[in-house]
């Protein structure tokens, strides 16, 4: 499948331990409570485990609405759960290892680390439970389907509107939100890779990563803006990475629009930076798309229905022109 890859029995190991990490562990986790104790629902009802990133997002809340729309719609049940910030790779693998153990009729994940989630899935796959991927996969050969947006289509399309907005020339910086998952990686290869075929007059001067929290982000953007006196634009991989650069305009005084700042994703933050002059505008998903398909997705998989290995959601430009149109306002979060 073009999101998995055969894993190493080293790193199988060590997903083992990190699982197993992650029991020992503390508190952090903010779980939807209501999941059936054991061999899914007790009345004969579908149920479906989901396991995100995090809940930190307004992204993850629209991806959770758009998932307990479709299962109202199917008649099934679903819990959907994740760490609360997307550093806590341990806590999502407890949630992962625990529902498993409850024996759903599907699981959908969507994974912090690619890695350390094999084994555990490896395990959900001996139990014949079907495995959905959404935004992000697991390595591996256990998931079916993945919906998600495609990354490096969106990077690409942040890197088009920031030459236009800065004139094709000048330097550059990012502040991403990781280097491990797939949406943090693809979304700043996608922007280089563009910038480096279309843009040569365009230098990326500095690429750093603030694990999607705002304030680190903010400290970083600080950094990069006072060792690039000549930087003319900064592009944020996520709600985090892009409101903390917000901040540090923010936090430095700088005249509004002085720095070009492209951003990802929606949410209310964003929205009024853009509506303010703050932020040149930003690249939203479809977050209630990719809810409403993983569940579908699952559902099928449980049915023994043929599922696509990959479901593009789609990816969207909006900035003050156009956040009002129809199909831009749609896919808007807050």
């Amino acid at each position: 499948m073009r999101f998995g890859k055969k894993t190493a029995f080293a790193a199988l190991m060590a997903a083992s331990a990190l699982v197993m990490a992650g029991c020992a562990g503390g508190g952090g986790d903010i779980i939807e409570e209501g999941a059936p104790d054991g061999g899914g629902s007790s009345d004969g009802e579908m149920y479906i485990a989901l396991v995100s990133k995090g809940f930190q997002h307004q992204f993850w809340q629209a991806v959770k609405k758009g998932a307990e729309q479709k299962a109202e719609e199917l008649g099934v049940k679903i819990t959907f759960e994740g760490p609360a910030a997307e550093t806590e790779i341990a806590q999502q693998l407890e949630m992962l290892t625990t529902a498993i153990d409850k024996n759903p009729d599907a699981i959908a994940y969507a994974a912090l680390d690619p890695e350390a989630c094999v084994a555990p899935l490896e395990q959900a796959q001996s139990k014949d439970i079907p495995v959905v991927y959404f935004d992000a996969p697991c390595n591996g050969d256990v998931g079916l389907s993945l919906s998600a947006t495609d990354s490096k289509v969106a990077g690409a399309l942040a890197a088009e509107h920031m030459a236009e907005l800065i004139g094709g020339e000048g330097e550059v910086g990012i502040v991403g939100h990781s280097q491990i998952n797939s949406t943090g990686v693809e979304r700043r290869d996608g922007f280089v890779e563009k910038i480096e075929a279309d843009y040569p007059n365009i230098e990326i001067v500095d690429i750093q990563y603030g694990d999607g929290d705002h304030l680190k982000s903010a400290d970083i953007a600080k950094a990069m803006i006072a060792a690039h006196p000549d930087l003319k634009g900064i592009y944020g991989t996520n709600e985090g990475s892009a409101i903390g650069v917000v901040n540090a305009v923010g936090e430095l005084g700088l005249e509004k629009g002085k720095l070009t700042i492209v951003g990802f994703d929606s949410g209310a933050a964003q929205i009024e930076a853009i509506k303010n002059g703050t932020m040149a505008g930003a690249i939203t998903q479809d977050p209630i798309g990719i809810g409403e398909q993983v569940v579908q997705a699952a559902y099928d998989a449980a049915n023994g229905d043929s599922v696509e290995e990959f479901y593009d959601t789609g990816s969207y430009w909006y900035d003050a022109t156009n956040m009002e149109d129809a199909d831009i306002a749609e896919v808007l979060y807050e």
